[in-house]
């Protein structure tokens, strides 16, 4: 027999979206304005060169389009009986959090006269917020209702706005790719809520949680869709030429040896050189998110294929060791390994940010964040800087909303009826049956993908 849905999947989830899509539309009614200024140009070539810098940015927009709505959703899909509930809740959460990011950003960046100027760079930056709840989700998934999800990003996009401007626009920081700003921060933010939330509780493995090889697959299918576009999301925000084409070319060969290395890693790890879906779905796209911070940066393509690789190898060891240790010293629950896909790689690359203002005393012009004429020594100051406010308040802003969300009014799920879609959707039929309960292929005590 299918569980009932909580009552405040009945009530609050419907009366929440409502007045939430209301206060919307009145605010774009009376304070939203199209950002129409190149269409004023007053010579024929400016109007020419705005209409060329929007074709060169739709793509990327749509590459990015792909990854957050498809690729994000389908990598957090590797829970057998959860793959409905992962996916339509990454798709509520990605344009509630860019809706509510659109309103925040455009009163702090892009408001004029009264009105806030709507464009294609508005939507991607709120976009990036969007990023960062799609992360945070996947700390607590299968273990949190919608409303609760809700709540949670409703809290972190403001924080991130205010954190982002902080780090690029205050200390300067260079991230063009978003590895401090966004990886960093929606990883221990993820953590803080997930800590929160669950206290002290020593995970325990539960009979609906573990993989099967569809729910692998469809993961995996995540992880190529992502691999594939990582380059755009990374690329869009550079100065186009010189800078943009390093960043795309970087972060391409930090993915594809990173690939590698996770495969390398996979096999050498488990028994009798057998891979684990769970490190190739997130050891090959850990080089993506170290590159992000020095993608644009002239270094050379050996670093970037260095830093590729040590990023793989730390997400793969991380899901083989750290985790675990996490889980049974701090009962830190982690469900989808965000610290070793988002967490790990994020610091590696932060640091590499660093030795990279050093060794090549970078000359930032070619950077959207600017900062031209700032030594090495005092930009690498800045980037440690960006990192500590990143981790700090990441983690204590996520704490906060974490220990708001054991309301009963926002309907956690009871224990049995986690990991299931029948909670929340109406299914004519399971595919699979979960795994009874002790019968885990692993011996582990964490509740996650490893």
């Amino acid at each position: 027999m299918a569980p009932p849905a909580p009552t405040s999947t009945h009530r609050l989830l419907p009366l929440s979206l409502g007045l939430f899509q209301t206060a919307l539309l009145l605010f774009f009614a009376l304070f939203v304005t199209y950002d129409e200024r190149s269409a004023m140009a007053s010579r024929a070539e400016d109007a020419e060169r705005a209409a060329q810098q929007l074709h060169g940015t739709f793509p990327f927009f749509q590459d990015i389009q792909v990854m957050l709505a498809v690729g994000l959703g389908l990598l957090l899909a590797f829970l057998p009986r959860y793959g409905l509930s992962a996916l339509t809740h990454s798709f509520l959460l990605l344009n509630f959090s860019l809706q509510w990011a659109l309103v925040l950003q455009g009163l702090l960046h892009h408001l004029q006269h009264g009105r806030v100027l709507l464009g294609l760079r508005n939507v991607l930056g709120a976009e990036f917020a969007a990023v960062t709840v799609l992360i945070s989700l996947g700390a607590v998934l299968g273990r949190t209702s919608p409303c609760q999800l809700l709540a949670m990003a409703f809290c972190e996009v403001p924080v991130y706005v205010v954190t982002e401007w902080l780090i690029v626009t205050h200390l300067g920081v260079l991230d063009v790719g978003g590895t401090i700003t966004i990886h960093i921060f929606a990883c221990y933010f993820g953590l803080g809520v997930s800590k929160a939330l669950f206290g002290t509780a020593k995970p325990t493995a539960h009979p609906k949680e573990t993989p099967t090889p569809r729910s692998d697959l469809m993961a995996l299918l995540g992880a190529l869709l992502l691999w594939v576009f990582w380059p755009s999301f990374v690329a869009v925000l550079c100065r186009p030429g010189d800078a943009q084409h390093r960043a795309i070319l970087h972060t391409l060969l930090a993915l594809s040896v990173g690939a590698i290395t996770a495969v390398l890693a996979s096999s050498l790890l488990g028994g009798g050189s057998k891979l684990s879906p769970c490190h190739l779905q997130n050891g090959s796209l850990a080089g993506g998110v170290a590159i992000g911070a020095v993608a644009d940066v002239p270094i050379p393509a050996v670093a970037a294929l260095a830093l590729g690789s040590l990023s793989a190898l730390a997400c793969v060891l991380g899901f083989k060791f750290l985790s675990p240790l996490l889980a049974r010293r701090m009962a830190l629950r982690d469900q989808g390994g965000i610290h070793n896909l988002h967490g790990l790689p994020g610091i590696l690359g932060a640091v590499a940010s660093m030795v990279a203002a050093l060794v090549t005393a970078r000359d930032t012009e070619g950077s959207p964040e600017g900062g031209g004429g700032v030594t090495g020594h005092r930009q690498a100051l800045r980037q440690a800087a960006g990192l500590a406010v990143a981790l700090g308040s990441s983690l204590l802003a996520g704490m906060l909303p974490g220990a708001a969300l054991h309301l009963p009014c926002l309907g956690p799920p009871p224990e049995e009826f986690c990991f299931d879609d029948e909670l929340y959707f109406k299914i004519q039929g399971q595919g699979e049956s979960p795994p009874a309960p002790g019968g885990t292929p692993e011996e582990t005590p964490l509740a996650m993908k490893e």
